[in-house]
Parts: C-alpha cells; structure tokens; sequence
C-alpha cells in the first residue's frame, strides 16, 4: 500500500516525511518546561533516536549529506552573529572573563580525559559525553566529522548516544553551579545590582554628547579644522556651534572659528572625555533637547544605509557634510553608539545619526539608502561564498608532528572561522554580509534541527542497549564534567577577580553556550549583566568548544 510505502519505504517522499516529522514533534516537545528550565531544540534529538530505535531511518547516504549540511549552516549563521564582536570581545574586562570561560572548557576537556583513563572508556564516547555535559551541538558536530574522516563509522554513534544521555543532566548542573555560588559566598542580589548602577553608562568606548563652553585661549580664533589637527588619534565630532556674540546656534563646519565664551555640542568617546573637554574649555549642564529647541530650523534624524554600493566605503568619502551642509555625528551598529569619524567603513544595516535642515537630510537619504524593504531581502551570495570558502578550509590537512592523522578544522570548524572573518571583515572587501536577524535564526534553526534529526535517526539502533548494559553511568560521569568545571571557574572568578555575581552567571552560560541557562541567569535580574556576560565569553567559548572536541579526538 502507498500509505505503508511512504513511512517505511527508503524514498525521497519517505526521507522528507521522517524528517519533518521528527522536528515537528521535537520542537513541540521542546515547549515543555520543567522548574522553568527547557531543553528547546534538543528534543528533537531524543524524538529521532525513538524513531532509529524502531527502525524508521532512511538512506544512510543521504542521513550524511543532511546531518553534516544542517551542520555547516548552523555554525555558519553563529559565526555571522558574533562575528562583529568577537574581536573586540577582548577589550578590557573581557580579556578576565573569556580567560575564565577558556580555562573551563579546558579544564573540562582534561578531566574528560582523566575519567576516560580510569574508566577505560574510549575517548569517542567520552568526547561525546562531554558535549553533551558542556551543552554543546557544533563540538559533537566536529568531533563526528573527525572520527568519520578517520574511518571510524562505529563511534560517531557512540558519540552521539554518549551527548544524547549527559545533556539533560548538564543543564541541571549548570544552574546548580550558579545556586551554589550564591549560597557558598552569601550573594546579596541588592548590593550586585547596585554595583551594576554604579557602572552603568561606564562604557569607555561608546560614543557620548557633552556640551562645553570654550575658555581656552589656546583654541580661540581658530577654525574646527585646525583644532582637530592637534589631537591627531582622538576621534570627535562638533555637531553645533553656539555664537556667544549672535547667541545664535548653527552647524559646525570645518571652517567654523571658535571664539571665547562660545559653546559646541561634541560627539566622542567617554574615555575622550575629560582630555578632550580640557583643551577647549568646561562642561556645562547643557542637553541635547535645549540644543534642537533653540535651533529649530535644524532636525535629528535617524538614517539606516541601505543601498550595497555604499557597503565598505569610508564615512568620510562620501562627503555629506560639504555636499549637503549637514552632520553625520554617530553611527549606530548592532546596538552600539560609534563615533562617526571619516576613517570609519559603514556597513550594511549602520544607522546615522544625520543633523541638518529637511532638504539636506532629505539628500542624504538618497545617498544612504534607509529603505528598509531592501534589508529584508537577504544577501544568500555572501552565506554561500563564506560556507564554500569555510568547506575549503575545513578540508585543509595540517601535518602536526606525533599525531597520526593530519588536522582539520572539519565542515565545523572551518565555516565558523570564515564566518566570523566575513562578518568581521567583509564590509572592507566590498562584501555585504548583512542579514536580518530573524533571517540568521532561521538558517541556524534549520541547520541544528536537520543535524539533529539525522544524528538521532543513525544513534536510535541500539541507544537502549546501551544505556541498558552500563551507559546509564555515562550520565553521571557527564555531570561531574559539567558541574566541577564551573564550580571552580565561579569560586575563582568571586573570590579572586571580585566578578559581579549577575555578569558571573551570564558566563557560566556562556561557557556552555547553553541559552536555557542564560534564561534562567537572565530571570535573576533586572539588568543585562547575564546577557552581557555571555555575549562576551560566547564567540571565544564556541570557537574552543569546536576544536578542543576534534582535538581530543585526533590526539587521543
């Protein structure tokens, strides 16, 4: 019979019925929520595992094709989501925690290692107990696709049950972790959030306004253009000009002189601040608003650029202030207020802050773009380019002296890296790389749930006689994995690097790269301390958890 055909038979029709159906009811059961804590997505795993378990699979051929391209789709669109802070996720206090979250991974690779030693578990199987412990889908993906290419089918199901049954647990005790910290140094959520207020708007590298009025002598009678040229590494823009004779306000231009008494509104970095405000005067309690109601013939608008041929182009090419008398004062990226210096690339989806008259910014907008039909369009040429350069580099062996097998960065490793390359980079080669978010998760949505449907399909034949006959201690040696790591990292990070208690859970999360921590750590708080932490931590964690699996497969 036809109906029989299709949910037993090995056809096209068969294979795209089991697979939908497998992440239909995945996702379904991933909406269960149990204390407030949800698997997501990792449901769909353990419903493709029943499926293998009585026998409903497909081509073995085609399982491979659609498990390692789910993959590379999935780490793709993370790499093109933290691509562009990934870099400067380094700065500052980020060097402290990412150091903190690298020495987790690392220390929970070591004692993978050590239980495997004494256990006599083969290193497959603890790799992928371990992914399953730290919560982490592309590090399974990785070390998979090493052991295959070391010819070695067997234990890529190995793998896969070993991740199946440490997972559940390893989000348990990533929450514990952050419980245990709380109470072992008597975390007082008032004082933490307090220290958050305290820093608040602390951000030296975000672009502020400051109004100042000018007593040096020292600047008086020269024009904006000769002034800027004695702070040649400080980038700061004057939008308004206060006459104090006419006690009338216009735009700053280049050739405006500057005279004693008089006032400017300024665009710069927080840590320019104080030198800047030194040089020219002192800062006087004067908002922005007081600055648009004195002067209403000028408007502030927000423009979002739009257009592809202006990707990769300097700010200061296009010449909008002497083409249209206006100024551009800040560039909006990803959330983050830049100061809008000629030298800076606009990319894609950059949103200025443009000052000027209606006509003016009216010109500008034809030069920009802001049509947001034409963002909503997504730029697949750049996802395909990156994903088949990243294959490329992924299949690259590298010879490294006493391991047997060459290195490679695998369909995992190698597309995350150009992915954050492109993302990063990308607007310098005149690439346009911008995507909309809903855009980027819906490529990673269906990557991880392809991977993860065909991962459960091939580990479901022989899943329960496993676990029957002695795996079900793989969940507690998952959970020693998961739990000490991050027991120690939180001790040290309270104890020794003062971490604030919401920013320390953020990167307990993040070292997991486990969004259903990240919910809980983010229910904590008011503040986006949690969010902060393990936006932070969470580029470096991906890219360690990646190689130190495929490492760990090829070394041991």
């Amino acid at each position: 019979m036809w109906l029989t055909d299709l949910f037993t038979g090995q056809g096209i029709g068969h294979s795209i019925l089991l697979i939908s159906i497998i992440i239909s009811l995945g996702l379904l059961l991933g909406k269960i929520k149990i204390a407030g804590i949800s698997l997501g997505s990792t449901f769909i795993l353990f419903v493709g595992i029943l499926m293998g378990h009585f026998h409903l699979t497909m081509n073995t051929q085609l399982i491979d094709f659609l498990r390692d391209f789910g993959l590379i789709l999935f780490v793709y669109a993370i790499g093109m989501r933290v691509g562009p802070g990934f870099f400067s996720s380094f700065k500052e206090g980020g060097i402290t925690l990412n150091g903190l979250a690298v020495g987790t991974v690392i220390l929970g690779a070591i004692i993978t290692l050590i239980i495997g030693a004494i256990t006599g578990l083969d290193t497959p199987t603890m790799v992928g107990i371990m992914s399953g412990a730290v919560t982490n889908t592309p590090g399974l993906g990785a070390a998979q696709q090493a052991i295959n290419d070391m010819g070695q089918p067997d234990s890529v199901k190995v793998m896969a049950m070993g991740y199946a049954v440490a997972y559940p647990l390893g989000v348990i005790g990533i929450i514990l972790s952050m419980i245990l910290v709380k109470k072992i140094f008597k975390i007082d959520f008032n004082k933490q959030n307090a220290d958050i207020d305290a820093l608040a708007g602390d951000d030296a590298n975000a672009a502020t306004a400051i109004s100042i009025q000018i007593e040096n002598p020292a600047v008086c009678g020269k024009t904006i253009r000769e002034i800027k040229k004695l702070f040649p590494d400080r980038d700061f823009i004057i939008s308004r000009y206060w006459s104090n004779e006419t006690n009338e306000i216009s735009l700053a231009t280049p050739e405006t002189v500057l005279n004693l008494n008089d006032k400017i509104f300024i665009i710069l970095t927080g840590s320019d601040s104080e030198t800047i405000s030194a040089q020219f005067g002192k800062i006087i309690p004067m908002e922005r608003r007081q600055w648009v109601r004195q002067s209403s013939q000028f408007i502030n608008r927000r423009i979002i650029v739009t257009k592809p041929e202006i990707n990769g182009k300097r700010l200061g090419s296009l010449s909008l202030r002497k083409i249209y008398g206006c100024n551009i004062t800040r560039v909006n990226r990803s959330g983050v207020d830049l100061v809008a210096s000629r030298e800076l690339i606009l990319q894609l989806g950059d949103t200025l802050s443009v000052v000027g008259t209606e006509a003016s910014i009216a010109g500008v907008e034809k030069v920009i773009g802001n049509s947001m039909g034409r963002l909503n369009h997504p730029n697949l040429i750049s996802w395909f380019i990156g994903i088949a350069i990243g294959v490329i580099l992924g299949s690259l062996p590298v010879t490294i002296p006493g391991v047997p097998q060459p290195f490679k960065l695998g369909l995992a490793g190698g597309p995350l890296i150009v992915a954050i390359l492109i993302s990063r980079f990308g607007a310098k080669w005149k690439m346009v790389t911008y995507s909309t978010q809903s855009a980027n998760l819906m490529m990673s949505e269906i990557g991880i749930s392809l991977f993860l449907a065909c991962v459960g399909i091939k580990a479901g034949d022989g899943f329960v006689d496993t676990i029957v006959n002695g795996g079900y201690s793989w969940i507690g040696y998952g959970f020693i994995i998961t739990f000490v790591p991050l027991m120690i990292m939180g001790i040290v990070a309270t104890k020794f690097f003062k971490v604030n208690y919401f920013t320390l859970t953020g990167v307990i999360a993040g070292s997991h790269t486990d969004p259903p921590a990240l919910a809980y750590a983010n229910g904590l708080t008011s503040h986006d301390a949690p969010a902060v932490g393990y936006a932070t931590v969470y580029p470096l964690t991906m890219f360690f958890r990646v190689l130190i699996a495929e490492l760990l497969v090829l070394l041991f």
